[in-house]
């Protein structure tokens, strides 16, 4: 009786239309890409905020900084995670006197994806005298609810001068 009844079969179709328009919405949520708002504002990141996160032993700043899923890889393949991550900024101070770190390949894509990659510069003195060292890396972030969060890092290529 009720299927036949057209103020029924336009409530039903609306609902189902509503609830497929929301649930489309949250796979396609296209971040807005700004592509000289964007590349300075991963540029601040990597250049300064990342470094001043484990310089300063900063777990909140971190942990604004890496998502939730983010994994890294080190120079000798060992896996973390953020909570790793987190856990070891705030068990140790860094020996290092200064740090730079030196961008080579800045990329962001329209699909909310960037790549950050170039050179770290790192000085400093340990028990061992003074030292200059160099690594390479490269991060990915995406931009979710455009804010953009690193999911992924790897080190490799230390270099002792």
């Amino acid at each position: 009786m009720w299927k036949n009844h057209p103020l029924c079969f336009a409530l039903i179709s609306c609902l189902f239309l509503g609830t497929l328009s929301c649930s489309q919405n949250d796979y396609t949520n296209t971040p807005i890409i700004n592509l000289k708002e964007d590349k300075a504002f991963l540029t601040h990141l990597k250049e300064v905020n990342w470094p001043k996160a484990y310089r300063e032993q900063d777990t909140a700043l971190l942990n604004q900084i890496l998502a939730d899923e983010f994994q890294m890889i080190d120079a000798s393949g060992n896996w973390s995670n953020k909570a790793l991550e987190l856990d070891y900024i705030s068990k140790h101070k860094p020996s290092y006197d200064s740090f730079r770190f030196e961008i080579k390949r800045l990329d962001v894509f329209e699909n909310g994806t960037a790549v950050v990659a170039g050179t770290g510069h790192v000085e400093g003195s340990d028990n061992k005298g003074p030292y200059k060292m160099t690594y390479q890396s490269s991060n990915i972030l995406i931009k979710r609810n455009q804010v953009w969060k690193a999911i992924s890092s790897h080190v490799s290529g230390i270099k002792y001068e």
